[in-house]
Protein backbone atom coordinates (compact mmCIF):
# COMPACT_ATOMS: atom_id res chain seq x y z
CA UNK A 1 0.00 0.00 0.00
CA UNK A 2 1.24 3.47 -0.89
CA UNK A 3 2.20 5.34 2.29
CA UNK A 4 1.47 9.07 2.15
CA UNK A 5 1.83 11.89 4.67
CA UNK A 6 -0.98 13.85 6.33
CA UNK A 7 0.78 16.96 5.01
CA UNK A 8 0.30 15.76 1.41
CA UNK A 9 -2.36 17.29 -0.82
CA UNK A 10 -4.04 13.88 -1.07
CA UNK A 11 -5.11 14.17 2.59
CA UNK A 12 -7.14 17.34 2.03
CA UNK A 13 -10.36 15.50 1.13
CA UNK A 14 -10.15 13.58 4.40
CA UNK A 15 -9.08 16.29 6.84
CA UNK A 16 -6.44 18.88 7.62
CA UNK A 17 -3.44 19.43 9.83
CA UNK A 18 -4.21 21.81 12.71
CA UNK A 19 -1.45 24.18 13.78
CA UNK A 20 -0.92 26.49 16.74
CA UNK A 21 -1.51 23.86 19.44
CA UNK A 22 1.24 23.12 21.97
CA UNK A 23 1.00 19.35 22.32
CA UNK A 24 4.05 18.94 24.56
CA UNK A 25 2.09 18.36 27.79
CA UNK A 26 -0.55 16.08 26.31
CA UNK A 27 2.05 13.88 24.61
CA UNK A 28 3.92 13.67 27.92
CA UNK A 29 0.79 12.62 29.82
CA UNK A 30 -0.08 10.09 27.13
CA UNK A 31 3.24 8.37 27.85
CA UNK A 32 1.69 7.12 31.10
CA UNK A 33 -1.45 5.67 29.53
CA UNK A 34 -1.84 1.90 28.90
CA UNK A 35 -0.23 0.32 25.85
CA UNK A 36 -1.75 -3.18 25.45
CA UNK A 37 -0.88 -5.86 22.93
CA UNK A 38 -4.26 -5.34 21.25
CA UNK A 39 -6.17 -2.02 21.15
CA UNK A 40 -7.80 -0.04 23.96
CA UNK A 41 -10.18 2.90 23.55
CA UNK A 42 -11.15 5.21 26.41
CA UNK A 43 -13.72 7.86 25.47
CA UNK A 44 -12.95 10.21 28.35
CA UNK A 45 -9.71 10.44 30.31
CA UNK A 46 -9.57 12.86 33.24
CA UNK A 47 -5.81 13.23 32.98
CA UNK A 48 -6.25 14.63 29.45
CA UNK A 49 -9.38 16.69 30.04
CA UNK A 50 -7.70 18.54 32.92
CA UNK A 51 -4.94 19.90 30.68
CA UNK A 52 -5.09 23.51 29.38
CA UNK A 53 -5.04 22.24 25.79
CA UNK A 54 -8.49 20.71 26.36
CA UNK A 55 -10.03 24.17 26.61
CA UNK A 56 -8.07 25.17 23.52
CA UNK A 57 -9.57 22.28 21.55
CA UNK A 58 -13.05 23.07 22.84
CA UNK A 59 -12.93 26.71 21.80
CA UNK A 60 -10.80 26.64 18.67
CA UNK A 61 -11.45 23.24 17.09
CA UNK A 62 -15.09 22.81 18.11
CA UNK A 63 -16.28 26.42 18.46
CA UNK A 64 -17.17 26.11 22.13
CA UNK A 65 -19.09 22.82 21.93
CA UNK A 66 -18.82 20.44 24.90
CA UNK A 67 -16.12 17.90 24.06
CA UNK A 68 -14.41 14.83 25.46
CA UNK A 69 -10.74 13.86 25.34
CA UNK A 70 -9.87 10.20 25.36
CA UNK A 71 -7.31 7.93 23.80
CA UNK A 72 -6.82 4.96 21.50
CA UNK A 73 -3.64 2.98 22.19
CA UNK A 74 -2.15 -0.39 21.42
CA UNK A 75 -0.77 -2.48 18.62
CA UNK A 76 -2.68 -2.74 15.37
CA UNK A 77 -1.80 -3.58 11.79
CA UNK A 78 -5.23 -4.12 10.20
CA UNK A 79 -8.17 -2.03 9.03
CA UNK A 80 -10.84 -4.34 10.59
CA UNK A 81 -13.65 -1.79 10.28
CA UNK A 82 -14.50 1.78 9.36
CA UNK A 83 -16.61 4.22 11.31
CA UNK A 84 -17.93 7.73 10.89
CA UNK A 85 -19.62 10.38 13.03
CA UNK A 86 -21.85 13.37 12.33
CA UNK A 87 -18.99 15.74 13.08
CA UNK A 88 -15.24 16.10 12.87
CA UNK A 89 -12.81 14.20 15.08
CA UNK A 90 -9.50 15.66 16.22
CA UNK A 91 -6.53 13.30 16.63
CA UNK A 92 -3.26 14.04 18.38
CA UNK A 93 -0.45 11.61 17.61
CA UNK A 94 1.37 10.87 20.88
CA UNK A 95 3.61 8.52 18.89
CA UNK A 96 4.01 8.17 15.16
CA UNK A 97 0.84 6.56 13.79
CA UNK A 98 -0.66 5.47 10.48
CA UNK A 99 -4.21 6.48 9.57
CA UNK A 100 -6.25 4.32 7.21
CA UNK A 101 -9.04 6.46 5.76
CA UNK A 102 -11.74 6.50 3.10
CA UNK A 103 -14.76 8.56 2.07
CA UNK A 104 -18.32 8.10 3.27
CA UNK A 105 -19.47 9.07 -0.23
CA UNK A 106 -18.06 5.75 -1.52
CA UNK A 107 -20.36 3.64 0.66
CA UNK A 108 -22.80 1.79 -1.62
CA UNK A 109 -26.59 1.86 -1.40
CA UNK A 110 -26.53 -1.44 0.50
CA UNK A 111 -23.97 0.06 2.92
CA UNK A 112 -21.08 -2.05 1.69
CA UNK A 113 -17.68 -0.48 1.10
CA UNK A 114 -14.80 -1.61 -1.10
CA UNK A 115 -11.60 -1.69 0.97
CA UNK A 116 -9.45 -1.11 -2.13
CA UNK A 117 -10.47 2.56 -1.82
CA UNK A 118 -8.71 2.95 1.54
CA UNK A 119 -5.63 5.18 1.67
CA UNK A 120 -2.81 5.21 4.24
CA UNK A 121 -1.29 8.36 5.76
CA UNK A 122 1.66 8.67 8.13
CA UNK A 123 1.31 11.11 11.04
CA UNK A 124 4.28 12.09 13.19
CA UNK A 125 4.22 12.35 16.98
CA UNK A 126 3.03 15.73 18.25
CA UNK A 127 0.95 16.52 15.18
CA UNK A 128 -2.77 17.37 15.32
CA UNK A 129 -5.25 16.61 12.55
CA UNK A 130 -8.94 17.18 12.06
CA UNK A 131 -10.72 14.23 10.45
CA UNK A 132 -13.85 15.41 8.64
CA UNK A 133 -17.28 13.95 9.43
CA UNK A 134 -17.42 12.28 6.00
CA UNK A 135 -14.10 10.50 6.50
CA UNK A 136 -14.17 6.79 7.23
CA UNK A 137 -11.60 5.79 9.85
CA UNK A 138 -10.98 3.41 12.74
CA UNK A 139 -8.14 2.64 15.15
CA UNK A 140 -4.72 3.87 13.93
CA UNK A 141 -2.08 1.39 12.86
CA UNK A 142 1.27 0.94 14.56
CA UNK A 143 4.04 2.96 12.91
CA UNK A 144 6.95 2.17 15.20
CA UNK A 145 8.14 -0.68 17.38
CA UNK A 146 6.31 -0.92 20.69
CA UNK A 147 2.87 0.24 19.57
CA UNK A 148 0.95 3.50 19.17
CA UNK A 149 -0.70 6.10 21.37
CA UNK A 150 -3.21 8.66 20.08
CA UNK A 151 -5.53 11.24 21.63
CA UNK A 152 -9.12 11.29 20.37
CA UNK A 153 -11.15 14.50 20.73
CA UNK A 154 -14.88 14.34 19.96
CA UNK A 155 -18.16 16.04 20.94
CA UNK A 156 -19.17 14.96 24.42
CA UNK A 157 -21.13 11.71 24.52
CA UNK A 158 -19.71 10.24 21.30
CA UNK A 159 -18.97 6.50 21.44
CA UNK A 160 -20.95 6.08 24.67
CA UNK A 161 -23.66 3.43 25.14
CA UNK A 162 -26.91 3.90 23.26
CA UNK A 163 -30.05 4.98 25.09
CA UNK A 164 -32.30 3.56 22.35
CA UNK A 165 -32.58 0.44 20.21
CA UNK A 166 -31.63 1.22 16.57
CA UNK A 167 -33.54 -0.40 13.74
CA UNK A 168 -31.88 -3.32 11.96
CA UNK A 169 -32.36 -1.90 8.48
CA UNK A 170 -30.80 0.83 6.36
CA UNK A 171 -28.18 3.10 7.88
CA UNK A 172 -29.69 2.48 11.31
CA UNK A 173 -28.16 -1.01 11.23
CA UNK A 174 -24.71 0.61 11.36
CA UNK A 175 -25.29 2.40 14.67
CA UNK A 176 -23.33 0.75 17.49
CA UNK A 177 -22.83 3.62 19.95
CA UNK A 178 -23.93 7.21 20.35
CA UNK A 179 -22.85 9.18 17.25
CA UNK A 180 -21.06 6.14 15.80
CA UNK A 181 -21.85 4.30 12.58
CA UNK A 182 -19.66 1.24 11.95
CA UNK A 183 -19.04 -1.12 9.03
CA UNK A 184 -16.95 -4.17 9.90
CA UNK A 185 -14.84 -6.60 7.90
CA UNK A 186 -15.86 -10.26 8.24
CA UNK A 187 -12.32 -11.19 9.34
CA UNK A 188 -12.57 -8.87 12.35
CA UNK A 189 -15.55 -10.73 13.86
CA UNK A 190 -16.78 -7.67 15.76
CA UNK A 191 -19.79 -8.81 17.77
CA UNK A 192 -23.03 -7.08 16.83
CA UNK A 193 -21.46 -5.00 14.06
CA UNK A 194 -22.84 -4.65 10.53
CA UNK A 195 -20.53 -6.62 8.22
CA UNK A 196 -20.12 -4.69 5.01
CA UNK A 197 -16.44 -4.26 4.15
CA UNK A 198 -15.81 -6.00 0.84
CA UNK A 199 -12.33 -7.04 -0.23
CA UNK A 200 -9.05 -7.42 1.62
CA UNK A 201 -8.81 -6.54 5.28
CA UNK A 202 -6.05 -3.97 4.67
CA UNK A 203 -2.90 -4.56 6.72
CA UNK A 204 0.22 -2.48 7.21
Amino acid sequence: MNMQQVTDAAFRKYGRVLTGYDTTSIVEVMGGTPLPEDVIYVAQAEELESLPIAEDFKNRAFGGMPIQLGYCNGNNKALNAVEYHRDSEVIVAATDIILLVGMQQDIQADFTYDTSLIEAFYMKAGMVVEIYATTLHYAPCTAQEGGFRSVVVLPKGTNTDLTFEPKKCGEDALITHCNKWLIAHPDAQIEGAFVGLVGENITI
